[in-house]
């Protein structure tokens, strides 16, 4: 039953026929020409009345009205979305769509926070659309983004040394990947050394000073974030913390993990948004190499070693998005699986309903999977991207990964609706320079 200023309406849908009845009495039945796969009501238009939606089949692609360039319409069937007005004793057609472009299985509706009706449809693949009611007619919604995650960019002497010489800077690191970050919503680089402005501070292992022309080339290939709560973010103090958050801001790229001494309050995420969801972004490390941290600055570098504290990031972040993702440093050097480490955080995270979870440090490529825990909440866990780019000899140290994942608005929230691992190699060519590509 269906409630309406005027009355009580029942909707029964037979042999792919629909009939509306008002107080119990039959006033409407579909037209004959349409065979009705599903039928609902609801307030689609949030005028605060309810309309009737029908996903049918007819003949043809286009109804009475077909464009100027159509001069026959087809014969076959297709699919379309009509919507019908209750009018007290009648039913008023509302809004006949053309061919809706897609096959559909399955037509719900949701409500959203702001106070919207979508309109999902599901194809035979389980593929969901959103669709919102605007003005006159439905309006297809981009309501996925697209993530490329890379690992660490690690900053040897070899390295910068050839990229100090290059008259280009340091843009040919990125020159093989430049279209997959274009093609992504949002594109992620572990900045793993901290960037100095000062020639005479470069460096290499153990305490790393990375050009800032780097940080140049960062930007300019259009990356939107870069994750810095790694173990060597304090290499050069809080003068090297300063120059990477400074420099990065300064791009309007999104610095994660590290805080300079002048921001005194704690900031545990930082919140994006693209195509109506809005994620907040969690950066960790395990530790900074033993490097004290500046007393009057205690979240200089935010650090995996208080539980109760994460969790009430968490929480947080949860409270202030739709997804969640942690980027974490963490794990044992070289191993080509995940420690106990990283096997415990990652059931704490996923015992924080985080929905992806993006781990570097180990310089080796580890697995990634799919989590769920008890009450069916997914997590997308990477244990280790590996190394983006490095000078280290180890083989396992040259081939490192790209993550990639879209998160989509489905009648359940918001989901991972796919992800994906890719190699990458390392490769040192003459003349000093690295190359990174899939």
């Amino acid at each position: 039953m269906h409630d309406a200023q005027s009355g009580q309406y029942e909707i029964s849908l037979q042999n792919k026929s629909v009939t509306v009845f008002y107080e119990n009495a039959p006033i409407w039945t579909s037209p004959t020409d349409i065979r009705v796969q599903a039928a609902l009501s609801c307030d689609i238009d949030r005028d605060q009345h309810d309309e009737l939606l029908l996903l049918c089949w007819k003949r043809g692609r286009y109804g009475k009205q077909k464009p100027f360039w159509i001069d026959r319409d087809e014969r076959t069937w297709s699919q379309h979305i009509f919507v019908y007005q209750y009018d007290t004793d009648t039913i008023r057609p509302k809004w006949m769509s053309s061919y809706i472009g897609q096959d559909v299985s399955e037509m719900t509706v949701k409500p959203d926070d702001a106070a919207r009706n979508h309109l999902f449809l599901t194809d035979p693949t389980g593929k969901i659309t959103s669709w919102i009611w605007d003005s006159w007619g439905f309006t297809k919604e981009n309501t996925e983004v697209s993530f490329v995650v890379f690992g660490d960019n690690l900053m040897h002497e070899p390295i910068y040394r050839y990229g100090l010489q290059n008259e280009t800077g340091f843009h040919f690191l990125f020159e093989n990947v430049r279209d997959l970050i274009a093609k992504s919503d949002i594109a992620v680089l572990n900045q793993e050394t901290p960037l100095i402005d000062d020639p005479s501070r470069y460096s290499d292992y153990p305490r790393f000073g990375t050009p800032l022309k780097v940080g140049e080339a960062i930007a300019s290939a259009g990356l939107h974030v870069v994750t810095c709560a790694t173990n060597h973010a304090l290499d050069q103090g809080p003068e090297g913390i300063r120059c990477t958050k400074d420099f990065f801001t300064s791009q309007n790229i999104l610095c994660l993990g590290i805080q300079t001494g002048e921001e005194t309050a704690y900031r545990p995420y930082e919140t994006i948004e693209k195509n109506g969801i809005r994620f907040a972004l969690l950066n960790y490390t395990y530790g900074v190499n033993g490097i004290q941290m500046p007393e009057a600055s205690p979240h200089m570098v935010h650090l995996l070693t208080d539980e109760a504290a994460v969790r009430r990031d968490i929480a947080q972040a949860k409270a202030d998005s739709d997804f969640v993702i942690v980027f974490v440093h963490w794990g044992t050097e070289y191993a080509a699986e995940p420690d106990d480490f990283q096997q415990k955080w990652a059931q704490l995270f996923l015992s924080c309903q985080v929905d992806a979870v993006v781990g570097t440090h180990p310089h080796t490529l580890q697995p990634c999977e799919l989590v769920r825990d008890e009450n069916g909440h997914e997590m997308l866990l990477y244990y280790s991207l590996g190394n983006f780019v490095s000078a280290q000899p180890e083989k396992t140290c040259t081939r490192g990964g790209m993550a990639s994942f879209t998160v989509s608005l489905t009648a359940d929230g918001y989901k991972i609706t796919s992800y994906d691992l890719q190699p990458l190699t390392i490769t040192r060519e003459t003349g000093g320079r690295y190359t990174v590509a899939p």
